[in-house]
């Protein structure tokens, strides 16, 4: 894009991810890649350079809106599912269920709850790892010239 941002293509993502064509709306799923961009930089600043369409930035914002999405959308006319994190503990007796979810910082748990998530989280790990720009040469000048 001659703008260096990503612009979200609906038909592009439900055919990409059918299971969610039915239960999300165009309207909402743009609302999910707008929160999507809140997680993987959509500037012309970001790290992730390739904007072009189906290029690299686009599939992660894909990703990211499908993990939303997951999260978050009504699914086969059922509520979004209230927990949060992994499940833990589960009991079948009066039916228990427990969950988990501590988040260091820098970790991929919020990110592993759907395989959307994941994908995104395994996909981007080049992007999280430290570049080494190093600092001018120092030259020792005692005299002053050069």
């Amino acid at each position: 894009m001659a703008t260096g941002v990503v612009d979200f293509d609906y038909s592009g993502w439900s055919a990409r991810y059918p299971e969610f064509s039915t239960s999300v709306s165009a309207g909402l799923a743009q609302q999910y890649f707008n929160e999507a961009q809140l997680y993987c930089d959509n500037t012309p600043c970001s790290p992730v350079t390739d904007a072009s369409p189906g290029g690299q930035r686009a599939v992660f914002l894909n990703m990211l809106t499908a993990h939303i999405a997951a999260l978050n959308a009504p699914l086969n006319g059922q509520p979004s599912s209230p927990l949060v994190g992994r499940i833990n503990s589960a009991a079948e007796g009066s039916v228990s269920v427990q969950t988990q979810l501590d988040m260091p910082a820098g970790t991929a748990q919020w990110y592993t709850q759907t395989k959307y998530g994941i994908a995104y989280w395994t996909a981007t790990a080049q992007f999280r790892m430290m570049q080494y720009v190093p600092g001018p040469v120092p030259r020792a000048n005692p005299y002053g010239r050069f």
